[in-house]
């Protein structure tokens, strides 16, 4: 089957994804995650990609964060996936809603203890005098949670980005490439998507 001949995007993606997790050395679910303030200041960052299905592309964050304040703010999201091996790239617009409360605590207690404790530790995107502050932080947070459980922050959230359109990129000789784009039949009668190729 040609790459482009299937109607389903969600399951081309976890094809391609899989592809990567075999020739990736590292953090093949990185993606570049840009979001906007509500007169459209851009910022962008890497994050990871920690599931993905019909609803949509899920990563997790500290919510006072600047990425998490945009979203707050601007609940719309893009996505960009690019794996340097393969030569492919994917890019993801939508719109951003939270993960329910038990999907983020499923993750959170999934986490390895040192993770669980720098999601307390690190008032993340602000200013530190120095790492020793972290550091600090750290030892309070392991101090008080001591052998014991170790819960989400309320601060501490998953996003979901429910794609309203997904494009894909093959790279070719001649800078020829391959791109098509699926855009979600959203407000019509016929569920699913619509696919149409691009030029390069």
């Amino acid at each position: 089957m040609n790459i482009t001949e299937t109607e389903d995007p969600i399951a081309l993606f976890k094809e391609w994804l899989g592809e990567a997790e075999a020739q990736e050395p590292f953090n093949p679910n990185a993606m570049a995650l840009a979001t906007a303030t509500p007169d459209g200041c851009p910022s962008v960052r890497m994050v990871l990609l920690k599931a993905v299905d019909e609803r949509g592309f899920v990563f997790y964050t500290n919510a006072e964060s600047r990425k998490g304040r945009d979203i707050d703010a601007n609940a719309q999201a893009s996505l960009c996936f690019y794996w340097k091996s393969l030569r492919r790239q994917v890019r993801v617009d939508g719109a951003v809603t939270p993960v329910s409360e038990d999907e983020a605590d499923a993750y959170f207690n999934s986490r390895d203890r040192g993770a669980r404790i720098g999601a307390w530790a690190s008032a993340q995107s602000r200013p530190m005098e120095g790492r020793f502050d972290l550091e600090k932080s750290v030892a309070k947070y392991a101090a008080k949670f001591n052998i014991g459980a170790v819960p989400r922050p309320d601060y501490w959230r998953g996003y979901r980005v429910a794609a309203e359109s997904i494009e894909f990129w093959v790279e070719r000789k001649s800078r020829l490439h391959d791109r098509w784009v699926y855009r979600a039949n959203e407000g019509s009668e016929e569920e699913g998507w619509t696919m149409e190729r691009l030029f390069p």
